[in-house]
């Protein structure tokens, strides 16, 4: 029989107990967070923000290539290729950003942006250059070159490397140049067979010196207009015709609005890759290498896109039905020739006789 002693100092002894398996249960959590704790210092002493340090390495190097042209044309297309040469190469240290038709900039505002580092690539035409060196002009001098290969063979010359280097002042590097192709006539008011078609009618053109010239000694007048805005311009009445490549007429459907073309072949119409010095120069030794062997190819590329696409546009302008074609004999090319002569004497002094000639030795076999 026990006594009620014994059970109140055992009932004592079960308290006592619960009361401290209470304690020992309040204390858990602390040892918790401070094990925690001591686990966060510890990693943070072996090295010590893995995640951010990590993040930013791993960060890929983002670069804006923006055009004016849609991506079905030579450039377009070429532009995609370099995308994607240039992030397989980098195991993608770096991503290309393409933005066509304008999107980012037109071509009035995308040197602009180039040389403030808002964009870093782009490719404006050749003759969009004549601002930062007047020598870019040669590429408007009506038939100074015969065929594709005196053009190839002109882009690979001292004299282009020359003309590349001297936007150097401008925090600008000329990497290479794309071919587009020739350009020819179109308009809405009458086919042109002889340069007295020409006389009254009004043509859109790149801006330049050289272009003005062309289209005075023609008899006809010139507008200088953006490449974006030509189709509304033409649309319009603003002028009566441009001058383009088949690409670019097939592409920008001005066939829809132009009743005439005369195949030319008289200019041409190519495109300057240029980057941002700055930021090229500022990369890494061999992500550099890597964007530049990427461009290497786009080029060589952007040589085949531009003959398969160009026939192909010349082959979709003839059946679309829309637009009549006037093919120049020999000929009659050879009384526009003679027309255009007063253009070489007028600006021989501007784009040097010696760039004149490397250009037309280009086109001797």
């Amino acid at each position: 029989m026990r006594r009620e002693t014994e059970t109140g100092s055992e009932h004592l002894v079960y308290d006592n107990k619960f009361e401290g398996e209470k304690r020992m249960f309040r204390k858990k959590p602390i040892l918790a967070i401070s094990s925690l704790l001591i686990l966060t210092l510890s990693l943070v002493g072996c090295g010590g923000k893995p995640a951010a340090t990590t993040e930013k390495e791993v960060k890929p190097i983002i670069v804006k290539f923006a055009h004016v042209v849609t991506p079905d044309t030579p450039k377009g297309q070429a532009a995609l290729k370099f995308k994607e040469l240039a992030e397989q190469k980098t195991n993608g240290k770096v991503i290309v950003e393409v933005y066509p038709s304008s999107q980012l900039y037109g071509d009035k505002e995308e040197l602009e942006a180039a040389q403030s580092g808002n964009v870093q690539i782009i490719a404006p035409s050749v003759t969009k250059l004549v601002g930062l060196n007047p020598k870019f002009q040669y590429t408007d001098l009506p038939f100074l070159f015969p065929n594709n290969e005196a053009v190839y063979k002109f882009f690979a010359s001292d004299e282009m490397k020359g003309l590349m280097n001297s936007l150097d002042k401008y925090n600008l590097q000329g990497l290479a140049v794309w071919p587009n192709g020739f350009k020819q006539f179109t308009n809405n008011k009458r086919p042109l067979v002889t340069p007295e078609d020409f006389k009254g009618l009004k043509f859109r053109t790149q801006a330049g010196k050289v272009l003005e010239a062309q289209f005075k000694a023609l008899g006809a007048g010139s507008a200088t207009i953006a490449f974006g805005e030509t189709y509304a311009a033409l649309q319009q009445g603003t002028v009566d015709g441009q001058e383009n490549t088949y690409n670019n007429i097939d592409t920008q459907k001005y066939q829809e609005i132009q009743k005439y073309l005369t195949v030319s072949n008289h200019g041409r119409l190519d495109y300057m890759i240029i980057v941002n010095k700055d930021f090229w120069s500022g990369l890494a030794p061999d992500i550099r290498k890597a964007l530049d062997d990427s461009m290497a190819e786009a080029t060589k590329f952007s040589v085949e896109q531009a003959e398969l696409l160009d026939k192909k546009s010349m082959d979709n302008l003839k059946k679309s039905g829309k637009i009549q074609f006037t093919e120049l004999t020999p000929a009659q090319l050879g009384v526009f020739q003679e027309t255009m002569k007063p253009v070489y004497a007028q600006f021989e002094s501007v784009l040097s006789k010696e760039l004149i000639d490397a250009a037309i030795k280009a086109g001797k076999k």
